[in-house]
């Protein structure tokens, strides 16, 4: 009961207090209105005021926010001594986030700087529940920037970029929009990763480079063997194909306008000359192990080889 009571007080007192400067604040303007005609015309250079098209005005009288909005664009009207008005700008503005210093989820230190376009939406709630709301915005990117980019692998950042500035964006929308700030667009301008690293990744993509070539080439090597064993059987089935694939390639050698002159030698020639010629080499060296035995045989050749032994044990 007793706190029903100091509750029903405190109303009473706030009540009174708002009519007590309710009247007050009639009387003021009251005041201002005698003030502006008495001192026309030149009241009117300072009562009347122009907003271009891009910009609003929000005028507070007595401190008090004035009902119906901001106000703008063209020509509105403001009270000397109480009213006072805050130029905001609609236009979108573009504020380059700094480098920041992020350690990724796979623990590898980059430096990510980014773009953030955005505009005041309700001039109205940017004037009256945020003190700077550019500046605050713009903290808020670092900060997000960084929260963000703590959050992905290398590997990410890296192939992912449009995919990060689209998560950036819709966080940094719902957390400005209660500063009347809409975030229009979030680009990710440069990742520099260190030198050690660029250098390792550098080493790692050739090395995958050269391991395809070689795969291919080994691929390249196999298909064209299989294809020279396929011309090789079609070739040997056919006697006159050889002849043919013989004047094809006279005929690509004369293309060219060189002086080279080919002249066919048949296999089979080459072949019996081989065998002629083993056929000589065996018989010259039959001969020759025929004679050394007849020599050896001989009856002199003996005599001649006992003499000196005898007369070696005579003496």
């Amino acid at each position: 009961m007793p706190d029903t009571i100091s509750v029903i007080d405190h109303r009473r007192i706030t009540e009174d207090t708002n009519d007590k400067a309710s009247t007050c604040g009639k009387l003021l303007i009251c005041l201002s209105v005698v003030l502006v005609i008495l001192t026309l015309p030149f009241s009117l250079f300072v009562c009347f005021k122009v907003v271009q098209e891009y910009e609003r005005a929000v005028i507070f009288r007595l401190g008090r926010l004035m009902q119906g909005g901001a106000k703008g664009p063209g020509i509105f009207f403001i009270l000397p001594c109480i009213d006072s008005y805050a130029r905001v700008d609609l236009r979108t503005r573009t504020y380059d986030v700094p480098p920041q210093e992020v350690l990724t989820k796979d623990s590898v230190t980059v430096s990510v700087d980014a773009v953030v376009y955005y505009r005041v939406s309700n001039a109205t709630v940017s004037i009256a529940n945020v003190e700077n709301a550019h500046h605050s915005t713009r903290l808020l990117a670092q900060t997000t920037l960084r929260n963000t980019m703590g959050t992905q692998h290398l590997h990410e950042i890296l192939s992912e970029r449009m995919t990060i500035s689209d998560t950036m964006q819709v966080q940094l929308d719902e957390a400005t929009d209660a500063w009347g700030i809409k975030v229009e667009r979030v680009e990710i301008k440069d990742v520099r990763l260190p030198v050690q690293l660029q250098r390792a990744m550098a080493a790692e993509a050739e090395a995958a480079r050269e391991a395809r070539a070689k795969v291919i080439a080994a691929e390249g090597e196999q298909k064209a063997s299989r294809a020279l064993r396929e011309a090789s059987e079609v070739i040997g089935d056919s006697p006159a194909a050889l002849q043919l694939r013989y004047l094809q390639t006279l005929s690509a050698i004369s293309a060219e306008k060189n002086s080279t002159i080919v002249f066919p030698l048949p296999i089979d020639l080459i072949t019996y000359f081989l065998k002629s010629n083993d056929a000589d080499t065996i018989k010259t060296a039959a001969d020759t192990a025929q004679a050394i035995a007849d020599r050896e045989a001989s009856p002199a050749h003996v005599a001649s080889t006992v003499t000196p032994v005898t007369t070696t044990a005579a003496m």
